[in-house]
């Protein structure tokens, strides 16, 4: 809901000790639905519900566009990609976009015996890169989304990451990431990502590489990479957001080849 909307409400209160008239609400209107406390205090309650079930109603029924972005963290193309692109359209369009982050792109595995060995198109940095990512992913979920943007817009991708993930997700500790990292946890959560991204049919043969509903075409991704917001918003087939009135498309031409 917003402040305008809220603006039209106003409540008081009746003190019954002293015959004034007070209101407790100390929240700016912006922050009269946030939680259960302020929407009570600020006289708003019954508005904030029929807000929320207003915004679910609309949603509830149809189902969200479903991305899937097959990347390496240090491709630049794929940074560009999910700088530019993809986290500005799923910042704006949450309620009907769902992304589905896989760092690995054009990687290869092997097993010695004990543990999956990878090769990164990009060297050991680009594996270590992917792994902080596939690690962030599991840990805190999309939400990681925020950590992985702050990573890829750096200059420094991987010696950024544990600021990153302290302006970001605070409560989640440096050395629990780097805990999975090395350890069985993350060799095992690589070894899924390579076996999702082989599975990809058609094959990829580039980087970034998008799947959207599970489909891939070149004209989904020249659509995707060239103008994501629009092409969300027409595949969404409930009630659109206000963002859907923006548009908004960028070329990118920079791939990195599965050679």
């Amino acid at each position: 809901m917003k402040a305008g909307l809220f603006l039209l409400v106003l409540t008081v209160w009746s003190n019954a000790d002293s015959g004034q008239c007070v209101s407790p609400c100390t929240s700016p209107p912006s922050q009269w639905c946030s939680s259960l406390d302020s929407a009570i205090q600020c006289g708003v309650l019954k508005h904030c519900l029929e807000a929320n079930f207003t915004r679910s109603h609309y949603h509830q029924h149809v189902s969200a566009v479903q991305l899937e972005l097959y990347y390496e963290s240090l491709c630049p193309g794929s940074r560009m990609f999910l700088n530019q692109m993809l986290f500005p359209t799923w910042v704006m369009l949450q309620d009907i976009l769902n992304v589905t982050l896989v760092p690995y792109g054009n990687a290869k595995e092997s097993f010695d015996g004990k543990k999956y060995v990878f090769t990164c198109q990009h060297g050991e940095e680009e594996c270590l890169g992917n792994m902080i990512e596939a690690c962030l992913l599991e840990l805190v979920g999309i939400s990681a989304f925020q950590v992985i943007y702050c990573m890829e817009s750096s200059t420094d991708v991987i010696n950024s990451a544990e600021s990153c993930l302290q302006l970001y997700q605070p409560n989640m500790k440096w050395d629990s990431v780097m805990s999975c990292v090395k350890g069985d946890q993350g060799n095992d959560l690589m070894h899924q990502n390579a076996l999702k991204t082989a599975a990809l049919k058609p094959p990829h043969n580039y980087v970034p590489w998008v799947t959207i509903n599970g489909e891939h075409t070149d004209e989904l991704q020249k659509n995707a990479t060239n103008a994501l917001l629009p092409l969300v918003c027409s595949l969404y087939q409930g009630v659109k957001p206000d963002a859907c009135g923006s548009i908004q498309r960028t070329q990118y031409k920079s791939y990195c080849h599965n050679e």
